[in-house]
């Protein structure tokens, strides 16, 4: 059976509830069509990079999908009458992740931290390391 990533954007008005509601319910369509949902995750509200539909954020979801095309097309015709959701993406993939995506792993790394507060480019020293100021005029 084909698998499939499936990315949905809902209006930043609505609730974390309603958005929860919403993947159900697209689970549903799947499940409806002999498919199945493997994970879902909520990505968080997360600013746009420009405003869709007059919104500046969105709610991200990402499903992923083991389902004939049918139930995955089913489920993107719905979701496009769905007032709710702004935009969404459906890729077809060879496997699954069965890790955390990339976007939540992001929040987890710590490599950061290791390399102490001024990172790898040492100390930069004070302001007697930069040599005289020079004097503006009238002073």
């Amino acid at each position: 059976m084909p698998s499939y990533e499936h990315v949905f954007l809902a209006r930043q008005d609505l609730s974390t509830a309603q958005v929860d509601s919403l993947a159900e319910t697209f689970t549903k369509i799947i499940e409806d069509g002999a498919g199945k949902v493997a994970k879902t995750e909520y990505w968080g509200l997360k600013s746009l990079a420009y405003r869709i539909k007059k919104n500046r954020k969105a709610h991200y979801v990402l499903l992923n999908i083991e389902a004939p095309a049918p139930a995955v097309h089913e489920m993107e015709r719905n979701i496009a009458i769905n007032e709710d959701v702004i935009r969404y993406q459906t890729i077809r993939v060879d496997e699954l992740e069965k890790e955390p995506s990339a976007m939540m792993r992001k929040s987890d790394r710590g490599d950061r931290d290791s390399r102490g507060p001024r990172g790898d480019r040492g100390d930069r020293g004070g302001d007697r390391d930069r040599g005289p100021r020079r004097e503006r005029e009238g002073e």
